[in-house]
């Protein structure tokens, strides 16, 4: 199979336009499974821990088998497509951050159905950003959206995911297969060169994922703990947060700073690579939580600190995604084009 921003496998004799359909959205660390009964209509939405099933195939089996989502089923699913935190380059696919590793055309077999698409998960995401609605996303500084100018997509969870939209002649919508969490991260200030010091004495490259993450906070703990001399209690991420929005520890709230600052500068260089003047749109499972913390943080100011451009910056809009599933939205449309293009 050649190498595409998705990757399908038909068995050749299906009929490829009937429902429900099986979508799926795979991350390093929880799988997100629904179905679409009807064109935009999706259900029986759950979420899996991947750690508690040895396959893919295994947590989809599981999702199905389950009391509500059989009593919703009307026969079998023929269709599924799947967004997965990883690069999906031909048929076989092995996640970066989560054992997993599958054939694709051995899945869809596996499992029985007619048509088995695999996207990127920030494809997907990319892909559902004409879809939102007011309520689905807000914004942080100004600037306003430039119509028929690309888009551009950053968010951090498990990993740290990038993407993009580029605008086409037919008013379609073409998205980006990246993988940029992983360029070389790169310092802006004396703080962050510390912080990148100490990451050196853990891995030989640091990419923006490595402080962009879950893991990537508490990588940002330690070394600001190192930094300034504070006891380290070797607190997860989900305490960091806490103990940082509480108020009741101050290193906890640098590192939210912090983690906003840098991700500030990764969205930055993303506008001004991609032309991202129809905005910039935050993702991933960290941000969202931070509510207005985030944007009080310093994320907007480095996302203009681009010292010439900072003028340019000042006019794109940046948005925190906030609908619960979107990316499920984006895969739903990248099934049906398939469907309806076979």
């Amino acid at each position: 199979m050649t190498a595409s921003p998705f990757a399908t496998a038909f068995r050749p004799s299906a009929s490829r336009h009937d429902s429900p359909r099986l979508l799926a959205d795979i991350g390093g660390t929880n799988a997100r499974f629904g179905l679409e009964m009807a064109p935009g209509r999706i259900e029986s939405i759950d979420v899996l821990g991947c750690a508690k099933h040895a396959t893919l195939a295994d947590a989809a089996r599981a999702y199905l088998a389950s009391p509500a989502v059989a009593a919703a089923l009307d026969g079998t699913v023929r269709h599924a497509a799947i967004a997965i935190a990883n690069p999906v380059v031909g048929d076989m696919v092995r996640m970066t951050n989560h054992h997993w590793e599958f054939s694709i055309e051995a899945l869809r077999a596996e499992l029985g159905f007619d048509t088995c698409v695999v996207v990127n998960d920030f494809s997907a995401l990319a892909r559902s950003l004409p879809h939102l609605g007011a309520g689905d996303k807000f914004q942080v500084g100004g600037g306003t959206p430039a119509a028929d100018a690309p888009i551009g997509l950053v968010g951090a969870g498990t990993g740290l995911g990038v993407s993009g939209l580029v605008p086409g002649a037919d008013g379609g919508w073409t998205a980006l297969r990246s993988e940029g969490g992983h360029v070389t991260f790169a310092p802006a200030n004396e703080l962050e060169v510390a912080i990148l010091q100490f990451a050196w004495r853990e891995f030989e490259h640091v990419s923006a994922e490595r402080f962009l993450s879950g893991a990537g906070v508490e990588l940002i703990y330690r070394a600001l703990a190192h930094h300034l001399n504070r006891p380290d209690e070797g607190l997860g991420a989900p305490e960091i947060s806490r103990r940082g929005l509480s108020g009741e520890c101050d290193l906890c709230d640098l590192v939210i700073d912090t983690f906003c600052g840098m991700l500030g500068t990764v969205a930055g260089n993303l506008a001004v690579t991609l032309g991202a003047q129809g905005g910039v749109y935050i993702g991933g499972g960290i941000v969202p939580r931070l509510g207005e913390r985030f944007a009080r943080s310093p994320f907007r100011a480095r996302f203009e600190q681009k010292g010439r451009f900072a003028g340019y910056l000042a006019e794109v809009p940046t948005y925190v995604i906030t609908a619960d599933y979107p990316a499920f939205l984006g895969v739903s449309a990248i099934l049906r084009e398939r469907l309806v293009g076979a």
